[in-house]
């Protein structure tokens, strides 16, 4: 880091600090004690989030009502050191880098189910997640190898779906806006003491725009078409055994447009590309508690499955990727009272997880599959209700890679005097190489059998600050990941970089409530991420920021929603003379300004209205493919309880 971005990196630091000072201050009132919020990602049993060590945000399902954001990769543009890299409209292929790491670095679990598609570079694809029934969104920052195995390098992403509870109640949702857009949304769910159930459908449509530069004669519109289907049920039979089922269905079409290999500069032009997918995940679990809940056990098995066919340059091609889990973890809750009044955990897990690709095109097919073994112990104490430790240690018997242990610490220690937190984790990641990178084919792919496991290295210390009755809080963040073996997969071929790619930065988030109705969140991350030649790695800005206000007002029946996110310059690959040859080139820095409002006519009718992009920003996340411009929605939500 230069001298120039410390010094600009300390003052916005100070501003940020004496403006959110100033403003609490203000509008500061009485400490309302509430329910302690519980993570369930930071570990592998729940725990208080004052507790974790570990960087962690969470956002809530109301949270992206309020902001009526779409698509979970614009509700990840609100998280500290998330990255976000979309080829085009909204459900075009879209790429999640966390704190600098590669999209396959990043694992993402949705209720219990890992969905990295084995088949895509055991990467998931954004584009295709909907925001919607999401009751709670978890973003784990750090390598978390010790605690999911491979793929955790960078992070994880889980995304908990909404359960039902209390009498049944029938939603429906639609809304209509630009570019001949559409999107229905419905869902019933309830519950009771010994039971809950949940079924929720959205399907939309647009005609979208051309992924290829309009300025050079490119006309042709790239639609977009997805129906998904979430469903989820549990109950307890018996005291202490509860049974839980989740599935989900989504099926989309992303027109888009291609980058045919010519001698020149290769660029995207019109074509008639699509790709249609279709993802299919599920999971049963059991929990049963003995010893009046000191002893824990759980087992599970689950499976994801994504298929695709695609059209590119009038080639066909086909994928299937699939991944099928077992696991069993027993969780031990022990106090010593007599010693710092201790609370312990400990839990031991076995995982099962077979991956398999099935692929065909022009150029040749594959059928692949690889088996691992994950053994898992880890421990969590509390000293004095005020000192927090934990500590994991993993082993991985792969038939394929070779053995491997990772290790993951954290603590985590309040003052509370200061109404401070003061937190930090150190932990090892491991990510093998992908079978297409292995065992891959195409056009200009040449596959590498030789290639080695990535591996890293990573911590961060921080400090959280709540200011003046809890109307104000800061969290200052520093994070290092030292990367060896990086893979780049970009070109001809894959390769292991020579050396230890390097990648730290600080990560500031703060939120505020001026009063009863009104609250500001913000966060913003400076990266620097070079590999062991101190080039700096493609598609990661070094500047992220958004900020995010909500206002209630009208007895708080309307509500007033205003988002900012911006993005740095950064740098990408240009390639040319059939992909033989490339150079780095930078993409514009961007600011994105979204508007949304509400208004319940009664209690039961709500309409809502809200503008994307209303600065009608010319932007680029990903080389030649231009983002969505201005667009504009309105919509009627409807309930029903029965």
């Amino acid at each position: 880091m230069t001298k120039r971005i410390e010094h600009k990196l300390y003052i916005g630091l100070v501003v940020f600090f004496g403006l959110t000072a100033i403003i609490a201050k203000a509008f500061s009132k009485p400490l309302v004690v509430s329910t302690p919020e519980i993570v369930v990602t930071a570990s592998r049993v729940p725990i208080p989030s004052r507790e974790v060590g570990s960087s962690i945000s969470i956002i809530t399902g109301e949270e992206i009502e309020k902001k009526q954001l779409r698509s979970l990769s614009e509700v990840l543009r609100k998280i500290p050191a998330v990255a976000v890299s979309r080829t085009g409209p909204v459900g075009a292929f879209t790429q999640i880098r966390i704190r600098g790491a590669e999209g396959n670095h990043t694992l993402v679990i949705i209720d219990g189910v890992e969905i990295n598609d084995v088949s895509g570079g055991s990467e998931f694809d954004f584009g295709n997640m909907i925001a919607s029934d999401i009751d709670r969104l978890e973003v784990l920052r750090g390598p978390q190898t010790a605690l999911y195995g491979s793929d955790a390098v960078g992070g994880v992403i889980n995304i908990i779906t909404k359960k039902g509870k209390g009498p049944a109640t029938a939603t429906l949702s639609v809304e209509a806006g630009s570019q001949k857009s559409g999107r229905v949304q419905s869902n019933i769910r309830g519950g009771g003491e010994k039971y809950h159930y949940s079924l929720g459908l959205t399907g939309s449509a647009t005609e979208g725009f051309s992924v290829a530069d309009t300025d050079a004669g490119n006309t042709e519109t790239d639609g977009n078409y997805h129906r998904n289907t979430n469903l989820s049920f549990g109950f307890e039979p018996v005291k202490d055994l509860e049974l839980n089922f989740f599935a989900r269905y989504h099926t989309a079409t992303q027109e888009t447009d291609d980058q045919p290999a010519v001698a020149g500069k290769i660029v995207t032009v019109d074509t008639a590309d699509y790709t249609r997918t279709r993802q299919r995940s599920g999971r049963f679990s059991i929990r049963y508690n003995l010893m009046d809940g000191k002893w824990e056990n759980q087992a599970g098995i689950g499976f994801s499955d994504d298929k695709s066919e695609s059209l590119t340059n009038s080639a066909p091609s086909r994928a299937n990727g699939a991944k099928s889990q077992f696991d069993y973890q027993s969780n031990f809750f022990f106090q010593t009272p007599d010693h710092a009044n201790a609370d312990h955990s400990l839990t031991f897990r076995f995982d099962y997880e077979r991956d398999s690709q099935a692929t065909a095109s022009n150029f040749g097919s594959s059928n692949l599959s690889v088996i691992n073994k994950g053994f898992l112990g880890e421990y969590r104490v509390s000293l004095w209700n005020q000192l927090f430790f934990s500590g994991g240690i993993r082993f991985d018997k792969n038939d394929m890679f070779k053995n491997r242990k990772s290790y993951r610490s954290t603590a985590a220690y309040l003052i509370p005097e200061l109404d401070m937190r003061v937190h930090g984790s150190i932990g090892t990641g491991a990510k093998n190489p992908t079978l297409f990178e292995l065992f891959g084919y195409g056009p200009n792919f040449v596959a590498n059998s030789d290639l080695e496991t990535e591996t890293s290295v990573g911590w961060d210390l921080g400090i959280e600050q709540v200011l003046y009755n809890g109307e104000a809080k800061v969290d200052v963040t520093y994070f290092k990941n030292l990367i060896t073996d990086l893979i780049n997969g970009a070109g001809s071929t894959a390769v292991n970089v020579n050396g230890t790619s390097i990648v730290n930065g600080v990560e500031v988030s703060g939120s505020v409530n001026l009063s009863n109705n009104l609250s500001i969140k913000g966060q913003y991350t400076y990266t620097l991420g070079q590999d062991a030649n101190k080039t700096q790695l493609t598609r990661r800005p070094r500047h992220l920021a958004s900020v995010n206000a909500n206002y209630l007002f009208l007895n708080k029946r309307a509500n007033f929603n205003i988002g900012l996110d911006y993005s740095g310059v950064q740098r990408d690959i240009e390639f040319s003379n059939f992909f033989a040859s490339s150079a780095r080139v930078n993409l514009d820095q961007f600011f994105l300004l979204n508007l949304a409002g509400s208004y319940e006519i009664n209690k039961n009718i709500q309409i809502y209205a809200r503008i994307e992009n209303a600065l009608d920003t010319k932007y680029e996340e990903v080389l030649d493919f231009s983002g969505p411009g201005i667009r504009g929605f309105l919509g009627v939500r409807t309930k029903y309880n029965f």
